[in-house]
């Protein structure tokens, strides 16, 4: 369907699925990667933008809704984000970067009814975004102080021993920074999974080249492409979960399969050729 609505001040039309989240929209079809993609369950604040000046999840809300609407993520420079930016970076309030739109977007539906709060206020405010780094501490205290000093801190001098210093990084920080899963390179494939609906299952592929072989499609993967030990893991001594499952999924949603197609080519899953055998499941915790 065709939704239009304001976006940072700029009327745009989206032709989108009925149903796709806001979050993708901003994303995939406006380019606007400062919205960040963290739960994709409305649990962690990092998706947050404001809508008629509301701050909401945008991964929670189809573009579909918001026909007329006026739209704000952290790539605008509304007054009021560009004093919590310049806040943010004196009071050192931004560490990784993926919380931080969703702070500053939060903070500045806050000031905007608020325009000096105190701490509590600010803790009540910014109580749906999670921020795994900086303890908060220097969040609330940016945004209690955001009216104070909308100028950014300067560089001291060199021989400044003990001064405060500005993170290098710190203005592309507040101003959604791009992470690995925001760069998209030109012409590049787009990778879909193949996973076990089942807790626990044996599994055969059926002809994959014939599938491969549809267009758009640029290859099939499973785990007898992995070259060396099919393994990874979180610490090394104790690698011992597989890339792709080989033979057996251990759990639903285990990945035994990928598929690389070009852009706008999705090939239609349901058709993969695979054979899954259900077996017993452990999925009592106390029994387990």
């Amino acid at each position: 369907m065709t939704t239009s609505f304001v976006i940072n001040g700029t009327a745009v039309t989206c032709d989108v699925p009925a149903m796709q989240r806001l979050s993708e929209t901003l994303r995939e079809n406006l380019g606007l990667r400062g919205t960040k993609i963290g739960c994709d369950a409305g649990d962690c604040g990092a998706c947050t933008v404001l809508i008629n000046g509301q701050a909401q999840s945008a991964c929670l809300i189809p573009t579909a809704r918001i026909g007329g609407a006026q739209v704000e993520t952290i790539e605008s420079n509304s007054p009021i984000l560009t004093q919590l930016r310049n806040s943010f970076l004196r009071h050192g309030a931004a560490q990784c970067g993926i919380c931080t739109p969703g702070m500053l977007l939060t903070a500045a539906e806050l000031l905007a009814r608020t325009p000096q709060p105190n701490a509590t206020q600010v803790e009540q405010a910014l109580g749906g975004v999670l921020c795994r780094c900086t303890g908060y501490r220097k969040i609330i205290d940016a945004v209690v102080d955001a009216h104070n000093d909308p100028a950014p801190i300067a560089a001291p001098p060199l021989h400044s021993v003990g001064a405060r210093l500005p993170r290098l990084d710190g203005a592309a920080k507040v101003s959604g920074d791009l992470f690995g899963a925001d760069v998209v390179p030109q012409g590049a494939l787009i990778v879909k999974a193949i996973r076990s609906p089942h807790p626990h299952a044996s599994f055969v592929f059926g002809d994959l080249a014939a599938f491969a072989a549809q267009p758009g499609i640029a290859g099939v993967f499973t785990a007898a492409d992995i070259p060396g030990r099919n393994a990874f893991g979180v610490i090394p001594a104790f690698v011992d979960q597989p890339a792709l499952a080989e033979t057996e999924a251990r759990f639903r949603g285990e990945a035994v399969a990928l598929i690389a197609h070009e852009p706008g080519a999705l090939p239609n899953l349901a058709t993969f050729p695979i054979t899954w055998s259900a077996l017993p499941a452990q999925i009592d915790p106390d029994l387990a």
